[in-house]
């Protein structure tokens, strides 16, 4: 079975790595802006993960959906936490997300088998 969960991240390493190779001053500092908007400030980590969450459903990308769901699982959020936070990208986002709230689902879904298997393995 190919792990969902690693072949995002083994593309999006990949992917952003050849984006950061062409030395764009640009990328480079959208890219860092990025990385650093989502450490502890004002809000917590778990806070800004879960908006930015929200923001991805309501634009209806599928990539920064799993990656704030994987950030977000990282970070301790609760199950119930990631749900309420996608009920309320839905409300905004209107029926058009609910494709992208299944694929949420699912994706959470495989985080957490992922850690049953790797605790059931120790």
């Amino acid at each position: 079975m190919i792990d969902k969960v690693d072949e995002f991240n083994a593309y999006r390493q990949k992917m952003n790595d050849k984006i950061l190779g062409e030395n764009n001053k640009v990328l480079k500092r959208i890219f860092n802006l990025d990385t650093n908007s989502f450490t502890e400030g004002a809000l917590d980590k778990n806070t800004k993960e879960l908006l930015g969450l929200i923001a991805s459903v309501v634009l209806r990308c599928d990539d920064c959906v799993k990656y704030h769901l994987e950030s977000s699982y990282k970070s301790g959020v609760t199950r119930e936490q990631v749900v309420e936070t996608l009920s309320i990208g839905t409300l905004i986002g209107g029926t058009i997300v609910i494709p992208h709230l299944r694929r949420a689902f699912e994706y959470w879904e495989i985080l957490e088998q992922k850690k049953e298997h790797s605790e059931a393995e120790e």
